[in-house]
């Protein structure tokens, strides 16, 4: 962030956000749905050559219809999980750190995967924000059966959800089929990584899925690795074969509005063009 090139450099720089949604986006219900599902105990099933007793599987087993879905951080990456959250048939509500009161405001103006996103911001049945634990704290009272971080990593967002919040997300719930489901795509150091922990072995949330940690990489003897019901992968959910590709496709989008003149899309947002 501090070189010379990024601060003083008067050659545009473009980020490539709004590429990552849909393999994040896809990762994210993955790990719902084997969840929901009990996919693992079916997978150990099939490793032993075991037919299991379909009735087995009844309690706790359950689909996404009707389920509330709290967005914090409704970028390119919420918008896409919020698009597809939408067509299972869920609810999705949006958390940002400004508000976002006008149509315009929550418009998303970055570079969007064609027949991705929610361009005009009309997918969550309502919109929240704050910066300060008062307003999260408001957030997780919804009743809300998933919680997806999407956040940004700054000294304002270190441990932002910690052992009271999960606490209030728990006592909030209303669904009848699981604790809250908690999903983080953000950075390791968002939550409070031993209040997770504990809040899973106590039963306050039903799982969670992590493609971030903290440290990374988690070394081998951490207790998260065998704390229950919990996900891990190694910081991959955006990857694909796709990745470079689209990042291309901003670069060449770019070069053409230059040559027309045009304002760029994606420009970083610490100087002015």
């Amino acid at each position: 962030m501090n070189h010379p090139i990024l601060k003083e450099g008067r050659i545009p720089i473009a980020t490539s956000s709004g590429i990552h949604g849909p393999p994040i986006a896809e990762w994210t219900i993955m790990n719902w749905i084997l969840a929901a599902r009990k996919h693992f105990q079916v997978y150990e099933a099939q490793k032993a050559h075991r037919w299991d007793d379909k009735t087995q599987y009844m309690q706790g087993n359950h689909d996404q219809v009707g389920k509330k879905v709290g967005i914090l951080g409704y970028g390119s990456i919420g918008r896409q999980i919020g698009r597809v959250s939408q067509a299972m048939g869920m609810s999705v509500y949006a958390y940002t750190a400004s508000p976002r009161k006008t149509p315009e405001s929550k418009r998303d103006t970055g570079y969007i995967v064609p027949g991705t996103g929610d361009a005009d911001g009309s997918i969550p049945v309502s919109w929240h924000h704050g910066t300060d634990k008062e307003s999260v704290r408001s957030f997780l009272s919804l009743g809300l059966d998933h919680l997806v971080i999407s956040l940004p990593l700054t000294p304002q967002t270190t441990k932002f959800l910690g052992a009271e919040e999960f606490a209030l997300l728990s006592d909030s719930s209303t669904s009848q089929f699981a604790k809250p489901y908690i999903t983080n795509i953000s950075r390791g150091k968002v939550l409070d990584q031993d209040a997770l922990i504990d809040a899973l072995n106590a039963g306050q949330l039903s799982g969670a899925a992590l493609d971030v940690t903290d440290p990374e990489p988690l070394p081998e003897d951490h207790p998260l690795w065998d704390t229950p019901n919990v996900q891990i992968s190694p910081h991959l959910s955006g990857n694909g074969r796709e990745y470079l590709p689209r990042s291309l496709d901003i670069l060449r989008l770019n070069l053409d509005r230059l040559a027309k003149g045009e304002p760029l899309i994606n420009v970083y947002a610490g100087r002015g063009y």
